[in-house]
């Protein structure tokens, strides 16, 4: 008798390690070509590794046609991706509408979204979601999170009507985080790892966030996959930051690249990737550079036959889909320390990749 409870002892515990590992959401496994079978000389990409190297880059990951043809760095090293937080806001946003629990044509008003003083005027109130997403809300209260940069060219308020004006605005990408997380009741962050990190297998993004106090002098980057940054005496919306390791944000570069859809299930509408990499703002005509809604577009010109889309962080990260070369580009700076990677060294890296192609 005493042999069987100890035999149906032993067999719940395994049951019970088995339903545990069962439970635990599969990694993603990489898979890899050799640069020279799609179309990428070796010799040249050692050439980008030096290069990274002297520069001061944390890492840099290539995938064509969903293989890893060249990694270089510390790809399963998170840090912060600054601006490049607008793509993951784009995903989400595009499920929520497919789902119907977001309206995009619903104003500021019909959500009763205000700010601390100076409120919204009754002209800011009529922006749409729509509006925001594209960064053309024509609401231009301070924000959190905003750099010197950003407020170059800043509008004074109520100068244009929402719709009417393109602005790269904090307070829209703010406040679309808060008009997801107010319509669906979840924090960002639990939303990209529920409907994101754990259907592509993300390695390194688990969903743990925090919040800090950006007006402090003393405020340290959390080790969290996401935070909080709040600046209450400019705007009651927290700037929401992500997080991720290189190799995670290739695999979100890669489900744009197969138009939404991951392991024969589509997780965003393919039409809604359309309608986001479709340019509405131009912002570099001469380079043929627009603003979609939350991506930067490269569109056709005479010199590109094809449309592409980007996005960029402190003017040095950089998560890149090109559809017609299959390709998904991934660069990172460690800038929660001392860097001396710079927008030049930005230009030479790009320069390198493009020009290690054997066509």
């Amino acid at each position: 008798m005493k042999n069987r409870y100890n035999t149906f002892g032993i067999l719940t515990l395994l049951s019970l390690l088995i339903a545990l590992v069962n439970c635990t959401p599969p990694k993603h496994q990489f898979k890899y070509a050799a640069a020279d079978t799609k179309g990428f000389s070796p010799q040249k990409l050692d050439t980008l590794s030096a290069f990274l190297e002297k520069a001061g880059s944390s890492g840099m990951l290539l995938m064509v046609d969903g293989k890893v043809i060249y990694e270089w760095g510390k790809t399963d090293r998170k840090h912060t991706i600054h601006s490049i937080r607008k793509p993951m806001l784009n995903a989400l946003f595009g499920i929520k509408v497919a789902e119907g629990v977001i309206d995009t044509t619903m104003t500021l008003r019909e959500l009763s979204i205000d700010d601390i003083e100076p409120s919204l005027s009754e002209n800011e109130k009529n922006a749409r979601i729509a509006d925001l997403l594209k960064s053309r809300s024509g609401v231009y209260h301070d924000a959190a999170a905003v750099s010197k940069g950003m407020l170059y060219g800043k509008p004074e308020r109520d100068e244009h009507k929402p719709g009417e004006h393109y602005y790269y605005n904090n307070w829209d990408f703010n406040v679309l985080g808060a008009i997801l997380e107010q319509t669906t009741g979840k924090s960002i962050y639990t939303l990209f790892n529920e409907e994101i990190a754990v259907p592509l297998g993300m390695n390194d993004f688990q969903g743990v966030y925090t919040s800090i106090d950006g007006e402090s002098e003393e405020f340290n980057i959390p080790d969290t996959d996401g935070f909080y940054q709040y600046e209450n005496s400019k705007s009651k919306f927290p700037a929401y930051h992500f997080r991720l390791s290189a190799r995670d944000m290739a695999l979100f570069g890669q489900l744009y690249l197969n138009k939404g859809k991951w392991n024969g299930k589509q997780i965003i509408p393919e039409s809604w990737i359309e309608r986001s990499t479709t340019p509405y703002s131009v912002t570099n005509p001469d380079y043929g550079i627009a603003y979609g809604m939350l991506w930067n577009v490269l569109m056709k010109t005479e010199n590109r036959k094809s449309r592409s889309f980007f996005h960029t962080g402190t003017g040095i990260h950089m998560l890149g889909v090109y559809p017609s070369s299959k390709l998904v580009l991934v660069h990172r700076v460690d800038t929660e320390k001392e860097y001396s990677f710079n927008q030049g060294d930005f230009y030479k890296m790009i320069d390198l990749v493009f020009g290690a192609r054997m066509d």
